[in-house]
């Protein structure tokens, strides 16, 4: 079993920061990549930013210049760290990795439970 634990949402007014953190546990053999994904009310979960073990990123365009991913591989956690924070950015978000728990398995994904980040003034 894999579990991803998550911590950091709240509520911030527009402008605020707010850093999240993912710490991934349990049977793991190797992690591919570990990102953050978003839902809003009625929209569909989406990408937000990821970063592979090898130190490869990726933002959607929304984000990029205000939020900030970074990972530390041998504690198998990720960070957010969300700056100029608007109201539109309020979901609920959602750790992710893509691992392996054997060297002869394929790739799984696996999910935090989410943590809500409500921006409002």
């Amino acid at each position: 079993q894999v579990h991803l634990v998550e911590s950091g949402g709240g509520s911030v007014q527009p402008g605020g920061s707010l850093r999240l953190s993912c710490a991934a546990s349990g049977n793991i053999f190797m992690i591919y990549s570990m990102g953050w994904y978003r839902q809003a009310p009625g929209k569909q979960r989406e990408l937000i930013a990821s970063r592979t073990t090898s130190g490869r990123t990726n933002y959607t365009d929304s984000v990029k210049g205000r939020f900030t991913i970074s990972r530390d591989n041998a504690e198998k956690t990720v960070h957010l760290q969300m700056n100029s924070l608007k109201p539109e950015d309020t979901a609920v978000y959602y750790c992710h990795t893509e691992l392996i728990q054997s060297p002869v398995d394929r790739s799984s994904d696996y999910w935090g439970q989410g943590t809500q980040v409500t921006v409002s003034s």
